[in-house]
């Protein structure tokens, strides 16, 4: 960081952790922006007592996005692309959770138990059929996680978005940070949902770009190269998302081919 020389953290984004960002820094000038905070209807248990994250009142370059990115490990903030400005994150209709919480889950067991729920489901599971086959094993790196998610910040921030940070170790708990309810009608909780993104950065390089009122945009450094490993992470996928098949192919084999070799994963739930 010798070009940009590190400054404390203002005010307003030391309160994003809690009170206790005295030791963070960057040196990013960021644009006009707020803190928003759980609005009373959906933080019913007044359990917490901080706000959320930080939001830009405009939209950003990715170049803002990559500066922030690159500084995480001194600033311990997470860039997102909000893909809605106004509803539902400025209005404080979110539900934040316990970073903590992730820990208690993992992407196996999140996979078998929504296998099962899923089965009679309009989808053609061949070739696993009622049979949970469980995660993938891991993806070759073709690129370096940072490099593929700059890229693909480029690309997500060309539809005009305003910027999110959200005071995290890392992009898959800002899921639950932020509040997130984009998969509400899959699933109701998104601490689950956080703990698979969790697994897909350390299998494929994920890494959490964007987000919408009910899509999710991750970039992927390390996607399945051929037909028989993708089949495996269509597998996850349809856990994940369902929509990604009732909306989509309709099978996991021809899902399985739209996914070999891409480097962003794109997520809608209905």
């Amino acid at each position: 960081m010798a070009d940009h020389e590190l400054r404390q953290l203002p005010l307003d984004l030391e309160l994003l952790f809690g009170g206790g960002g005295d030791a963070r820094a960057f040196s990013v000038d960021l644009p006009t922006g707020s803190l928003v905070w759980p609005d009373p209807e959906y933080d019913t248990l007044r359990t917490h007592h901080r706000p959320s994250f930080w939001l830009s009142d405009a939209p950003v370059q990715a170049g803002l996005w990559t500066r922030l990115r690159q500084e995480h490990q001194w600033s311990g903030l997470w860039p997102v692309l909000l893909e809605d400005g106004v509803q539902p994150w400025a209005a404080g209709q979110i539900a934040p959770d316990s970073i903590a919480e992730i820990d208690h889950y993992t992407a196996a067991g999140f996979m078998a138990e929504t296998w099962r729920d899923l089965i009679n489901r309009d989808a053609d599971l061949a070739p696993f059929g009622d049979d949970c086959p469980g995660p993938a094993e891991p993806g070759e790196p073709v690129a370096h996680p940072d490099v593929v998610a700059d890229w693909y910040a480029g690309v997500v921030a060309e539809r005009r978005t305003p910027l999110g940070l959200a005071a995290v170790d890392r992009g898959a708990d800002a899921l639950v940070a932020i509040g997130w309810q984009g998969a509400l009608h899959h699933n109701e909780w998104t601490v689950p949902l956080a703990a698979v993104v969790r697994s897909w950065e350390e299998r494929f390089g994920a890494r959490v770009v964007g987000l919408g009122f009910n899509t999710l945009d991750l970039s992927i450094a390390a996607p399945p190269a051929t037909p028989e490993h993708a089949l495996r992470v269509a597998a996850e996928h349809w856990t994940f998302c369902p929509d990604s098949l009732l909306q989509g192919p309709g099978t996991l084999i021809d899902y399985a081919h739209e996914i070999v070799g891409q480097n962003a994963w794109s997520f809608w739930w209905d």
